[in-house]
């Protein structure tokens, strides 16, 4: 029997969060050799510390001196807001152990000998979207991802005051017949200064709550099972509290565990990585397929062989009672979509300095920029899918 009644829960982490921190700075990395050749290739490998900074992988393309580096790793603790005795923008121990891409990567990847251009690794990679939310993305992720966002712009001009950057926060709500009906509680655990109290947290925080999560949503959200800071006080936070890594926060990269995920991180990858490039494509054709009204949830699977240009599957399952659209679905994503590494790439505009901005509050659910970001959340294809 299916159980279509239920309680679902997502968590998301802010850009001070320390694994945010360094999948911040990894990207930030990506974008400077992008910003000068396009065709760079980096893999870049991010750890924090108590007011330590170490960089480690592999690029290739432009000579970046270390010092240029380390000075835009201390802009971007600056944007996020460090500037405390276990962590600042001005004093922390700054290293950089970058060096040049492997031989053996770099021929399977490379076109040459008319062949085209293989992926740069193997691995599966998975896009979802789903009618609960307007940017067609499920709802519990989506709103934990807002209430941090919102946090973050007034902790920065100067709104939320006694705020610090580390945050972290969880949705959980009621599935009736599939469909999110209410929250049944909402945890905020945020960094702070030591001088404010319990109450002043919580009274500063619960407004965010309200301005992030539609009122029909919240109706009969009781005070008990909203929890803001459970411990008790969150003063020691970020890289001086908790070792950061990049690429261990991939569950809230991306759908919140509401769709099957590949395993691969994305922040600290140029988009040859299909980690990366195939899960913004998969993305793309799910929310076109669900925004033409084919079915109110669809994910897709691709599968890749390192050095090899084609997907070596491409996997759809749509709703419940959608299942007789999947062939044809199929069909129309093989005749107008090329899913090689370098058509993925064309397609989307991937080879421009956009990822810095994807670090945090998840890489979708985003809106599309002129600047080229996100341009996976366009909804251009919806016509291709309307049956």
């Amino acid at each position: 029997m299916k159980i279509n009644n239920y309680l679902f829960t997502s968590e998301s982490v802010s850009e001070g969060h320390p694994d945010k921190v360094c999948d911040r700075i990894s990207d930030m990395v990506v974008d400077s050799y992008l910003s000068q050749d396009p065709v760079s290739r980096v893999a870049c490998e991010t750890l924090t510390t108590t007011n330590k900074v170490v960089l480690a992988g592999e690029t290739r393309g432009p000579k970046i001196e270390k010092e240029d580096l380390i000075n835009k790793v201390r802009n971007c603790i600056k944007d996020i807001g460090y500037d405390q005795k276990g962590f600042s923008w001005k004093t922390a121990n700054i290293e950089t152990f970058l060096h040049e891409q492997s031989a053996d990567i770099a021929m399977g990847v490379d076109s040459k000998d008319n062949k085209d251009e293989g992926a740069g690794d193997q691995g599966i990679m998975f896009g979802y979207a789903c009618k609960e939310t307007e940017d067609l993305m499920p709802a519990p992720i989506y709103y934990s991802h807002k209430i941090l966002r919102l946090m973050a712009e007034d902790r920065k001009n100067g709104v939320l005051k006694g705020i610090e950057p580390d945050s972290k926060s969880q949705v959980t709500m009621l599935y009736e017949k599939d469909k999110p009906v209410k929250v049944t509680s909402v945890v905020i655990s945020t960094q702070h200064s030591k001088d404010l109290k319990q109450e002043e947290v919580r009274k500063t925080i619960i407004p965010y709550i309200k301005k992030s999560i539609p009122e029909n949503y919240l109706d009969g959200l009781s005070d008990k099972e909203i929890y803001i800071n459970p411990t008790g006080q969150f003063i020691i936070g970020g890289p001086d509290g908790d070792t950061g890594l990049t690429g261990r926060k991939i569950i809230v990269d991306t759908y919140g565990g509401a769709a099957p995920h590949g395993g691969g991180a994305f922040s600290g990858k140029d988009p040859t990585k299909v980690d990366r490039s195939a899960a913004y494509a998969s993305r793309y054709i799910a929310k076109n397929i669900v925004a033409s009204g084919v079915s109110e949830k669809c994910l897709i699977q691709l599968a890749y062989a390192i050095g090899v240009s084609r997907p070596l599957s491409i996997f759809v399952k749509l709703a419940n009672g959608d299942e007789a659209k999947v062939e044809n679905v199929k069909k129309i994503i093989n005749e107008n979509f090329d899913l090689s590494p370098r058509g993925i790439r064309e397609m989307l505009k991937l080879n421009n300095p956009i990822y810095e901005v994807t670090s945090a509050y998840g890489h979708f659910g985003r809106k599309a920029t002129n600047k080229g970001e996100f341009s996976w959340e366009k909804m251009d294809k919806v016509e291709l899918f309307k049956l």
